[in-house]
């Protein structure tokens, strides 16, 4: 058994072909485990993009790159080619990837660049941030970001470069020995057949509805991340650019937050994303505002 670890960088495009947009991958990392789960070999590339000739201002500020660095790059078909030599593939290699978005673009790369319509090398996949999340027993739905997951399990990340691919595949490489079990990782593992790919193919829907039965009413509160205290809500929850916002206050602390969460229904389960940001201006709780309005 031969464990790959894979990650993507891209950048969010207009496609002409497909009418829509699309993220086109722009970076490649990805690294082998040997028998120790060590790493024993790396692959990294950076890819000419074809379809999005300018990066966008928040694709340069996570990653670092230029539209000058891509252009050093290859084609995304001679980079797939590249990748899939460098696997020296066989059934039971087993590629993981921090969630499975960078399976889904793949997917979405390889079919307009006209490499197929599923991905030529993968014969068998695990999500390695679900599995992650079983080992440490996080009963939270929302979902684990790599960098927390370092420091969840004590490693040292300081040196690395977080969202470029071949530091995120070594992070994520690391994180997996600290967890590895045999018997529990199995459950994890799918064969890339026609019944996985429906499930990349589903659509993932945003929630927008707040009385939706997939919301999950425990996520629209919030408990001073300072004292722990239960915070006053100062504004209903209002749905915008995919979450459902509203502002809270600790008066113990003298500390207010903008609480934002997003729910998206995926094929068989809901995925659920919480942001919390400091407020910069206080304001009126509702039931104040209510009260000076006559209501």
């Amino acid at each position: 058994m031969q464990f790959v670890i894979l990650d993507l960088e891209w950048n969010n495009v207009y496609g002409k072909k497909i009418k829509g947009f699309f993220n086109e991958i722009i970076e490649i990392g990805a690294v082998k485990l040997d028998e120790k789960l060590n790493i024993c070999d790396e692959f990294t590339c950076l890819i000419n993009a074809q379809v999005g000739k300018t990066l966008r201002s928040n694709t340069k500020e996570i990653t670092h790159l230029t539209n000058e660095d891509l252009k050093k790059g290859i084609a995304f078909s001679k980079a797939a080619s590249m990748f899939k030599k460098w696997l020296d593939n066989d059934e039971d290699t087993i590629i993981m990837s921090w969630g499975d978005g960078d399976i889904r673009t793949l997917v979405d790369n390889c079919k307009y660049f006209g490499c197929g319509e599923t991905i030529p090398f993968l014969n068998k996949y695990a999500d390695l941030q679900k599995y992650f999340q079983r080992m440490v027993k996080s009963e939270n739905k929302q979902q684990i970001g790599l960098k927390n997951a370092a420091e969840m399990v004590g490693i040292n990340s300081e040196n690395m470069s977080f969202h470029r691919a071949l530091d995120d595949s070594r992070v994520s490489a690391l994180c997996f020995k600290k967890v590895y079990d045999e018997k529990i990782l199995k459950e994890y593992i799918y064969e890339c057949n026609d019944d996985f790919y429906k499930r990349l193919r589903y659509k993932v829907k945003v929630i927008s509805f707040i009385k939706n039965p997939l919301v999950d009413k425990s996520y629209l509160t919030y408990k001073c991340e300072k004292c722990g205290g239960k915070a006053k809500q100062l504004t209903n929850w209002k749905y915008s650019n995919q979450y459902f916002c509203s502002n809270y206050y600790c008066p113990k602390c003298d500390y207010g937050v903008k609480v934002m969460v997003r729910f998206r229904k995926m094929y068989d389960s809901t995925e659920i994303k919480k942001i919390i940001k400091p407020l910069l201006k206080i304001e009126e709780p509702i039931e104040k505002a209510a009260e000076k309005s006559g209501e």
